[in-house]
């Protein structure tokens, strides 16, 4: 969390948030990377309490996710089902000491458990029920219309992190270049109700449970407006990089097209594929290079990285310079 958040962040910000949804005081903290999240109990009951701060996400914008949300759980996608406040609301909103302010939004806890990416459970028949369930949602969202009072979702082209002059170092002009390339390319891709609507972005191992069968999957925080072939090279980009962060690219890419090959798989049982994802992964695998290392600069600063952090950044600025992409599966 971004340190100007930190200081304004206080315990009376969570005892008010667990009262306005009548929640136990015992919680645990799961995360405070861009939203400070929470495990709570209701009885015995176990939800996730979610605080952003209002200098990452307005009310409306978050209105705008839920609904969307909200939407995917009436059309039985294994998402999280959301909860209204005492006050009736979705979001809460909270005064935070400098006058910038804190929303809050409650949902149900993920049935599974956590996958470790080294386990042998994270194998062919997940890969295929990962494809299976981000088909639905891409299938779903085809029908899904914003409401009358809701806030369009932004396009992915709006987020913050590709502010390229404000988050790439002014001496690296090589990466600026090439970023800006990347970007233009991305832009003159075909939008049409097949290629592009709104989706999660970010769904990797992280953001979901698996019970042995299915995956349940959550943190809806950066969905946008983008192409559908995005939703498909995520996956595989952690998938692949977290699995052999230190291996060859002989190894990586052989298990990305083990990976690729049952999650899409998964994916055609359920919702036809993208036109032209094969010949767009490339580009979505790079793109998520350059947004990790713009959101590593806006969100961290050098004092504070660690080694593993370090050592990514390094690894992804390489390839950024060169314009390689991270992962082939040709």
């Amino acid at each position: 969390m971004e340190q100007a958040v930190e200081k304004v962040f206080k315990k009376e910000i969570v005892t008010q948030a667990l009262e306005l949804f009548s929640l136990e005081k015992v919680t645990k903290k799961l995360g405070s990377f861009e939203n400070y999240v929470f495990e709570v109990y209701r009885g015995y009951t176990p939800f996730i309490l979610r605080i952003t701060h209002s200098s990452h996400r307005s009310s409306e914008e978050i209105l705008s996710e839920l609904d969307w949300v909200r939407f995917l759980h009436y059309e039985n996608v294994n998402v999280p089902e959301v909860f209204h406040s005492n006050n009736g609301s979705l979001v809460e909103t909270l005064p935070a000491v400098d006058g910038t302010f804190f929303h809050v939004c409650l949902f149900s806890k993920a049935p599974g458990d956590p996958v470790q990416i080294q386990d042998v459970n994270f194998n062919e028949k997940l890969f295929y029920s990962y494809g299976k369930t981000v088909g639905k949602m891409h299938r779903a969202t085809m029908k899904y219309e914003v409401k009358e009072g809701v806030q369009r979702r932004l396009d992915w082209d709006e987020d913050v992190v590709f502010n390229l002059e404000k988050y790439i170092p002014s001496e690296e002009i090589q990466i600026y270049e090439n970023a800006k390339k990347l970007l233009d390319q991305i832009k003159n891709l075909p939008k049409t109700k097949t290629t592009y609507g709104l989706i999660h972005t970010d769904l990797h191992s992280g953001n979901f449970f698996y019970d042995g069968e299915d995956i349940h999957t959550f943190d809806f925080d950066d969905s946008s407006y983008h192409y559908y072939c995005s939703d498909i090279a995520i996956p595989l980009y952690y998938s692949t990089l977290w699995k052999y962060p230190n291996e060859s690219s002989e190894v990586r890419n052989a298990f990305a097209k083990a990976f690729l090959k049952a999650f899409m798989a998964g994916y055609e049982t359920v919702h036809m594929p993208p036109p032209n994802w094969k010949e767009q992964l490339p580009l979505f695998l790079q793109l998520r290079d350059l947004s990790l290392y713009t959101v590593f600069n806006k969100k961290v600063p050098e004092e504070k990285r660690n080694e593993s952090i370090k050592k990514l950044l390094t690894e992804i600025k390489d390839r950024l310079k060169q314009n390689i992409v991270p992962i082939s599966v040709d």
